[in-house]
């Protein structure tokens, strides 16, 4: 490879890492080609991207970008996820691949512009999606509106019963 063409994929990288303030690194040891075609497809349906890229070209574009916790972590066979500007999707498809496909071990990751720990991500992969939060959330007030309505029809009863 060409000095220009390297120079060329930092660039590429570099603009790509600009679009996604969220980024994971990856070591994909041991994922075949249909298992890194089936992780690529999920990433894909989560909005984010999953690279393999040269450490060296790697370092270079996130020195670009002045991202520099990731340096130590960019060693062996990485596969960069640029999760794009949502976190959360990127690590639950991370956390399905893990589970149903195969494993893929998390190094590190840069959450909004913070160094985060691989726990960190795996903890985001595991919670539940937006539409279920909020489902949760409408279940506790339907809850909280049934104690309600049942302590008005108990006082009611309880002021008919001494009348």
């Amino acid at each position: 490879m060409s000095k220009a063409e390297r120079q060329t994929m930092v660039e590429d990288l570099a603009r790509r890492l600009e679009i996604s303030p969220n980024i994971y690194v990856t070591d994909f040891t041991g994922l075949n080609v249909e298992k890194m075609t089936e992780l690529r497809r999920k990433l894909r349906e989560a909005g984010a991207r999953y690279l393999v890229v040269k450490n060296t070209l790697a370092r270079r574009a996130l020195a670009d970008r002045n991202i520099s916790a990731l340096d130590g972590h960019l060693q062996g066979p990485v596969g960069l996820v640029l999760a794009g500007e949502d976190p959360l999707p990127a690590a639950q498809a991370i956390g399905d691949f893990s589970k149903n496909v195969g494993t893929l071990a998390i190094k590190a990751g840069v959450v909004d512009g913070e160094a985060v720990e691989p726990a960190y991500i795996e903890r985001l992969g595991s919670l539940p999606s937006r539409e279920v939060l909020l489902a949760q959330f409408a279940g506790s007030l339907n809850g909280i509106l049934y104690q309600v309505v049942g302590a008005l029809e108990a006082l009611r009863e309880q002021r008919q019963a001494a009348s």
